[in-house]
């Protein structure tokens, strides 16, 4: 099956974000203060849920204020949560190869939510983005922090969760809306846990400051928009695979800025990478209108 012309644009729009998403782990460890996961998150959620409500004055009703907390918590809320525990407490390429375990969790929960046929080269080109990932960035050395484990793997099966119900239940707004609700209410949800689990932040740097901005403006604000969109106009499996891009930008990051080498295993890693994300698209059903 060839992929059509115009579906590359709904590809390369949603690509965008995992690749932006790539930059996290390098801002997280470099500008943020250490130690404030739970307070990461809520300052990536909460301010730019706040700015796009304004922006598209309009709230959920009804059943929907339900299902939006629902897809928050699980988009933002507990991903996130995970996320920065995750980037704390392991080595950036551990956390990126166990995050990777995603797009596979998508097939499974997409078949039992949607009944989407679970299709071999979906499988396949899961599984070598996975090993792909893996040798573009784990090391020799890497640390295996149980907790930091965990953390990831979680996060993972709630972002898996979030990408199909978000599929799955399109309500009748435009992506900046829905993303503006489910920023907003995953970053309510966060304000207590950030207060309750957390200590008060210490007085916030320059750095510090320019650190929360990109992740809340760029890296959820913008790329959120992009990714809901995606959501709802490509297959889940194809739309997961293009999660991988997000430790392939992570390692380029690495080696551009922080003068990190590329060794040939990580060369065949990134060509697995892009492997899969052209297999998923290759094989995936037809977009959604």
């Amino acid at each position: 099956m060839k992929i059509n012309t115009p579906s590359l644009w709904p590809l390369a729009i949603t690509a965008l974000a995992p690749a932006i998403w790539g930059s996290t782990y390098i801002v997280t460890t470099s500008l943020l203060p250490p130690g404030y996961p739970l307070h990461a998150a809520m300052l990536r959620a909460l301010p730019a849920g706040l700015l796009l409500l304004l922006l598209v004055r309009a709230v959920p009703k009804s059943i929907w204020i339900a299902k939006v907390f629902l897809l928050g918590g699980l988009n933002f809320t507990l991903f996130w949560a995970m996320l920065f525990v995750s980037a704390y407490r392991l080595p950036g390429g551990v956390a990126a190869t166990v995050g990777a375990v995603q797009p596979l969790i998508v097939i499974v929960l997409a078949r039992l939510v949607m009944g989407t046929p679970i299709r071999s080269a979906a499988i396949v080109a899961a599984c070598t983005g996975l090993a792909g990932v893996a040798l573009l960035v784990l090391t020799p050395k890497a640390a295996l922090d149980p907790l930091g484990v965990l953390a990831g793997l979680v996060g993972a099966g709630s972002m898996a969760a979030g990408t199909v119900l978000t599929r799955h239940w399109r309500p009748p707004v435009s992506s900046l809306t829905f993303t503006a609700w489910q920023l907003t209410a995953g970053g309510l949800l966060l304000v207590p846990l950030a207060l309750m689990f957390e200590p008060a932040l210490p007085t916030l740097t320059v750095q510090n400051a320019l650190g929360f901005a990109y992740l809340g403006l760029i890296g959820a604000a913008l790329t959120y928009i992009l990714w809901f969109w995606g959501v709802a106009h490509i297959e889940p499996s194809a739309v997961a695979a293009l999660g991988f891009l997000s430790p392939l930008t992570a390692t380029l990051l690495g080696w551009g800025f922080l003068g990190q080498s590329l060794s040939l295993l990580q060369g065949l890693g990134f060509i697995m990478v892009l492997a899969s994300v052209f297999i998923a698209q290759r094989r995936s059903g037809p977009s959604a209108k």
